[in-house]
């Protein structure tokens, strides 16, 4: 008989979720609003310091479009977009019909490279086509080089979207990520560290902004006592049944982390003394990651042949998911004509990357199924 699967991030729940949902029923409060909405928004608020406004959302998806339209993006518009990311970053560049304009990593973070930021603004700039914002992500919780990416944006008065869909709980200089940008993006997907089943959110800065945002999620509905709608509207408001199990996540969401942070060290002893595997973790102590996903780099020079690829089929044979890292968006069929700057850093991260099994609901037994699976392919 096989093995339970081992999953690669799967939902974790605390424990006290089903309180909120279970009120949220017996008082009929089953609705895009109620207490459970702005109770999940105050604990985020709370969380995430600085004085900031949250609006919850149906998607970190739904969050990264509502930024663009208040960032001023329409169509014929550019939007500077970290390659390596998921679609979801992207996608809505392309719903407001503007073009995203793919920038390479570099590879201390795996995040957006500054240099390439800086040729890509510059020669857009050149061709008539200032970017209308820039969108930045703390890709697999690690922070983006922060401080370069945002001195460059001001100098050039570019607004930073932060996607920090994956980032929730990292920080840099003590400072929770996605507070950082003009509008901060948060994901609670059911593979995130905490999740609504399927939701989001958008940080900003004012109250204004955070009206406005959801105005639009609201389906724009203008100030009357009947329908009468001015602007387009989306139907993008979370729902008061899965904010209610945000609020029993928000409980758990400190020690979620440092489960999570255990499994990058878990990795890191692992692979210490494998040659030619690389754990990605924090390069300074400025940073601090939330370790949402653990990922390794493997490199076949060095491991006597053995490729990412390799080691994929082999924790799948044994009933353990892992995945390749995010192939970028340039490489993709959606985005491949649009222009990329930059040179092959996240092209090489795709090529030898891996991400591993790291969810904070990880046992012992797991642990040392993951282990063994490893081990059997590197002492070949």
């Amino acid at each position: 008989m096989s093995q339970e699967k081992i999953w690669l991030s799967s939902p974790h729940m605390g424990g006290t979720e089903r309180n909120f949902v279970t009120e949220a029923f017996d008082t009929n409060w089953v609705a895009p609003l109620g207490p459970n909405v702005t109770g999940f928004e105050k604990d985020l608020e709370s969380y995430q310091g600085e004085n900031v406004h949250v609006a919850a959302l149906s998607s970190g998806t739904a969050a990264i479009h509502l930024a663009l339209i208040q960032a001023g993006v329409g169509p014929g518009d550019e939007v500077i977009c970290q390659s390596f990311t998921f679609c979801g970053t992207t996608n809505p560049v392309q719903y407001l019909g503007a073009t995203p304009i793919m920038v390479d990593s570099e590879v201390e973070t795996w995040n957006m490279c500054p240099n390439a930021l800086k040729e890509a603004v510059e020669d857009r700039i050149s061709k008539g086509k200032k970017p209308k914002a820039i969108l930045a992500v703390h890709l697999y919780g690690m922070p983006y080089k922060i401080d370069e990416i945002h001195a460059f944006a001001k100098a050039h008065n570019i607004p930073v979207i932060e996607d920090s869909a994956e980032a929730l709980g990292s920080t840099y200089k003590g400072r929770k990520c996605g507070t950082f940008g003009e509008y901060g993006i948060l994901s609670f997907n059911g593979n995130k560290i905490i999740t609504t089943s399927g939701g989001g959110a958008m940080v900003c800065h004012s109250k204004e902004v955070k009206d406005k945002t959801i105005f639009l999620a609201t389906q724009a509905r203008d100030n009357a006592p009947h329908y009468q709608h001015s602007e387009v509207g989306y139907n993008y408001r979370l729902s008061n049944i899965c904010a209610g199990i945000g609020r029993g996540q928000m409980q758990v969401l400190d020690k979620h982390i440092a489960l999570r942070q255990d499994m990058n060290k878990f990795y890191q002893d692992l692979f210490q003394d494998i040659d030619g595997v690389t754990v990605q973790k924090e390069q300074s102590d400025d940073i601090v990651s939330n370790h949402w996903l653990s990922a390794i780099i493997v490199d076949p020079s060095k491991t006597g042949g053995i490729s990412r690829e390799d080691l994929r089929l082999a924790l799948e044979a044994d009933n353990i998911e892992s995945r390749p890292l995010w192939k970028p968006m340039h490489l993709q069929p959606l985005c491949e004509d649009f222009p990329y700057y930059g040179n092959k850093v996240c092209e090489t991260l795709f090529e030898k990357g891996l991400c591993l099994p790291s969810g904070s609901n990880l046992t012992d037994n797991d642990r040392s199924r993951i282990k063994n699976s490893i081990l059997k392919v590197f002492r070949k």
